[in-house]
């Protein structure tokens, strides 16, 4: 993977990105919006910067190991790949259709460059952190990036997975919380109090780096600290407007898992286009 540098490059494909979320998740009539817009920047970030992978050799051994632990948010990740040439971008428009490899939930056995079939919540934080013992193991230099929600780490399992990491000085894990304060259901801090979450990491034993996961230079200056540490795994605490570029959806837990229409995908294009613009603009 080549990298890109420039900062106003990779914000572009930020934006592009987001463009690609709304016409797949149009099309598709279903599916997420608020996390897969939310997260475009990380994504971003990953796949044009921070990840080694070979698009045309998925299977590559060295490369690093992307865990998508909150599945539903899968879009954002198919249009990064797309946008990095693991397959084509008209294949964006087959989501959830039936028979696609794009399925709502990732399915590692569909889409090669796939690293774990997800849905069931928390599950990711422990496949991540077998995958990173397992690389220990085999004396392997690549690492492993776990990407979950917020509301997602209520589940019990995380923890245990948590401490597992911290035991194994697992410093090849870097566990990303991607925190937008939302669940399907209303605020995070409503539904089960999470802060101070950068607390509590410390407290089981993992380097803590919180940034503004919106924000692409702090999301690569981020990742690669988190790259030299060394001892115990690592948790980024990514903050992020969920539903961020599209005004109406911003900060709205109503669009934690529901697709817009056609005048919003249009509204919601309008903005992106404008935003594209304005980047260009060098604002």
């Amino acid at each position: 993977m080549e990298k890109i540098t420039d900062l106003k490059e990779l914000k572009l494909m930020a934006n592009t990105i987001r463009k690609d979320l709304i016409e797949m998740l149009l099309e598709a009539k279903s599916g997420h919006s608020a996390g897969p817009l939310g997260m475009a920047d990380v994504f971003a970030v990953l796949y044009f910067n921070i990840l080694n992978y070979n698009p045309k050799n998925p299977e590559w051994k060295e490369r690093d190991r992307l865990i998508l632990s909150n599945g539903h948010i899968v879009p954002v990740r198919y249009a990064a790949m797309a946008e990095a040439g693991f397959f084509p971008k008209e294949e964006l428009k087959t989501l959830r259709k039936l028979g696609t490899r794009l399925q709502g939930h990732p399915h590692d056995l569909a889409l090669p460059g796939l690293e774990s079939t997800s849905g069931p919540l928390g599950q990711g934080t422990s496949i991540a952190a077998g995958v990173a013992l397992a690389a220990k193991m085999d004396k392997k230099d690549f690492h492993v990036i776990c990407l979950a929600g917020d509301g997602e780490i209520n589940e019990g399992q995380a923890w245990e997975a948590f401490m597992f990491a911290a035991k194994n000085k697992l410093d090849n894990l870097i566990y990303v919380i991607d925190r937008n304060f939302i669940q399907i259901d209303g605020n995070t801090e409503g539904i089960m109090p999470l802060d101070p979450l950068n607390k509590k990491f410390e407290a089981f034993n993992f380097h803590v780096i919180e940034l503004d996961g919106n924000n692409i230079k702090e999301l690569i200056k981020g990742f690669e600290k988190a790259k030299t540490l060394t001892g115990k795994p690592i948790c980024i605490i990514a903050n992020t407007v969920p539903g961020k570029g599209v005004s109406f959806m911003e900060n709205k837990f109503e669009w934690h898992g529901m697709p817009p229409n056609k005048e919003q995908a249009e509204k919601a294009l309008k903005e992106l286009n404008e935003t594209e613009e304005k980047i260009k603009a060098g604002n």
